[in-house]
């Protein structure tokens, strides 16, 4: 049987924005073969969805939590849903 398919909505809250996140994001997600998207919300979080293989997925969301060099990550706010396989590969959204 096949690996477990998972889609996620993590919201990054924080000092997430202008400190390259979703570059940060995109390079792991595509690293991890997942698909989504990630952009920044007016509130001053990143949003991203992810879809892919369970422990994928969940290794992104452990990289989330750090976020990279010069971001101060204080929580991620993680929602799942039932993957539908329709994701791009990771791109930024607008």
């Amino acid at each position: 049987m096949g690996e477990e398919m998972v889609r996620v909505r993590a919201v990054v809250h924080g000092r997430v924005q202008m400190v390259g996140f979703r570059a940060f994001v995109i390079s792991h997600g595509g690293d991890a073969g997942l698909s989504g998207t990630v952009r920044n919300l007016p509130d001053g979080t990143v949003e991203t969805v992810l879809e892919g293989p369970a422990h994928q997925v969940d290794r992104v969301l452990g990289l989330l939590r750090e976020g990279p060099f010069h971001a101060r990550v204080e929580r991620v706010d993680v929602e799942y849903f039932a993957p539908t396989g329709k994701l791009p590969a990771m791109m930024v959204a607008s």
